[in-house]
């Protein structure tokens, strides 16, 4: 009998970067739509300059990071300075998701990019946690 994950890698930041296409694919419109010119990358980690400037020394606590100007402040007659990213990051998600034991990974990996999608649109960590809480 074989056991489970003794013949496989740990997921791939490629692996996480087709959950977070498929998440992003299934949302639905008009939304999808609004987030479409949104970058998406996976790393393993944030690098150090952004950790530093969240002020968080340890880099498993940051599962995902949003970067840009968020929809609500964008000057319409501009183009953004620079493209708005999503960040997720493989190895903070996967110990989550380790530690957890309770979800799917394609689901938390779906959870994290919906939270940074919030911020592209110009919510709050606390008005995500609002509309989380009213589901």
């Amino acid at each position: 009998m074989t056991l489970p994950w003794t013949d496989r890698a740990a997921p791939s930041l490629d692996d996480l970067a087709a959950l977070a296409r498929a998440a992003f694919d299934a949302l639905p419109e008009p939304f999808r739509g609004l987030a479409g010119d949104v970058v998406i990358r996976i790393d393993d980690f944030a690098d150090d300059e952004t950790l530093a400037a969240l002020g968080m020394e340890d880099p498993f606590e940051l599962t995902g990071l949003y970067h840009g100007v968020d929809l609500g402040r964008r000057d319409e007659m501009r183009p953004a300075a620079e493209p708005a990213r999503i960040f997720l990051y493989r190895r903070p998600i996967l110990d989550e998701w380790t530690e957890r034991g309770d979800v799917a990974l394609g689901d938390l990996v779906a959870h994290v990019l919906i939270h940074e999608i919030g911020h592209h649109f110009g919510l709050t960590d606390d008005d995500i946690d609002a509309i989380e809480a009213a589901d």
